[in-house]
């Protein structure tokens, strides 16, 4: 099912009135202008969120897993903490992204940009990129467990 913005927030916020989490697993939120939304510890698990604007997003604690980010904007996104394993982020763009302690545990990174994203702590145990993927200079993503795929 297909949510537009005002679908999203309105139940993020109806969500955290009951004091529970915004429960929008496998939802179509595809190409929505979410920025600086408020998804904290949100159940976003499967989500079609491919050209999605989540820059400055607060996903902090975020279950992402398995969700389609491709082509998503999440430029100065709070993604701490959060479950993004085996998403999918292809050419997503995360740059100055916080994913302190992030789980990227098998995510696909082919032409993400995380250049200056804050990646302490964070695991990528299995994450696949190329030669497109931007990183910041300072950071191995051999070391943090990664694996280099050659563009074709």
């Amino acid at each position: 099912m297909k949510l537009t913005e005002m679908q999203v927030l309105e139940l993020s916020r109806s969500a955290y009135d009951k004091g529970e989490k915004p429960d929008l697993r496998g939802h179509n939120l595809s190409g929505l202008g979410l920025f600086a939304a408020k998804l904290s510890g949100a159940d976003l698990s499967e989500a079609d969120l491919t050209q999605t604007n989540l820059g400055a997003a607060d996903l902090s604690q975020a279950n992402l897993s398995r969700a389609d980010l491709s082509h998503a904007s999440l430029v100065r996104a709070n993604l701490k903490g959060a479950n993004l394993s085996h998403a999918d982020l292809f050419n997503a763009t995360l740059s100055h992204a916080d994913l302190q302690g992030a789980d990227l545990t098998g995510a696909v990174l082919y032409g993400a940009n995380l250049n200056q994203a804050d990646l302490r702590g964070a695991d990528l145990s299995r994450a696949v990129y190329s030669d497109h993927t931007k990183w910041s200079v300072d950071f191995d993503p051999v070391q943090a467990g990664a694996i280099y795929t050659r563009s074709t």
